[in-house]
């Protein structure tokens, strides 16, 4: 057996334990509004110009040139735009070049017509297509926002036993559905009409302010299916 001949104050500085540093308290950011973070999925202000840009180079090129050079100057504005997110502001390609793939089909379907409004036949017919889809859900009592938010939480609960639940997405749902509505009947009016310059209006007007109040509604429908059948209030 040996035994330790150093110091004491040597011997507790080793037998001592090592101090850890303590984290400090993270800071935390007060949440956003939630019109802000939809606004924010939604990709901003910047977001709803990359949206409409190209149909509003469509409409003002129509005026000045023949169909297929004013087809191929909209195209030409999406692929810049799509160019100047990947490489100014860094987003992901797909949310990108989404944009570039929506114009090609638009104007692949107008120069095949021959018709400068047919630019804007997909997203009139869209309109139409959503609004039956969640007409036919309201009336089959399963509401696609019930149905998105049960699905996002693994279809673990009962939601439609829930009267106030069921009720909440009933009114999210029938607000998208006259949303959609509202947004095929001004379209198809002025398609009707001939009137591609007002049609280009039309997709701004009831595009993106529109499609922000539809999903503050859709939020609230979601945060109180959260309240009562998760945290129980």
């Amino acid at each position: 057996m040996t035994m330790d001949l150093r110091p004491r104050q040597e011997q507790d500085a080793v037998t001592a334990p090592v101090p850890v540093a303590t984290p400090e308290p993270a800071t935390t950011q007060p949440p956003a509004s939630p019109g802000a973070a939809i606004l924010a999925q939604l990709g901003g202000w910047q977001g709803f110009l990359y949206t409409n840009i190209p149909a509003i180079v469509f409409s003002v090129a129509n005026a000045w040139f023949p169909l297929l050079t004013t087809t191929a100057v909209a195209l030409a504005s999406a692929v810049a735009l799509a160019v100047y997110r990947l490489a100014v502001r860094k987003e992901k390609v797909l949310a990108a070049s989404g944009g570039i793939i929506g114009v090609a089909i638009a104007g692949a379907i107008t120069v095949w017509t021959g018709s400068p409004r047919d630019f804007f036949l997909v997203g009139i017919w869209a309109a139409l297509v959503a609004t039956v889809a969640l007409v036919v859900s309201l009336v089959a009592r399963r509401p696609l926002t019930g149905l998105a938010w049960s699905w996002f939480h693994g279809r673990r609960y009962a939601w439609r036993d829930d009267r106030r639940t069921l009720r909440a997405h009933d009114v999210a749902t029938g607000f998208a559905a006259v949303v959609f509505a509202g947004r095929f009947a001004v379209n198809q009016t002025l398609y009707l009409a001939d009137a591609t310059g007002w049609l280009a209006v039309a997709k701004v007007v009831t595009g993106m302010p529109l499609t922000a109040v539809m999903a503050l509604v859709v939020v609230w429908a979601f945060r109180r299916s959260t309240k009562r059948l998760i945290k129980g209030r």
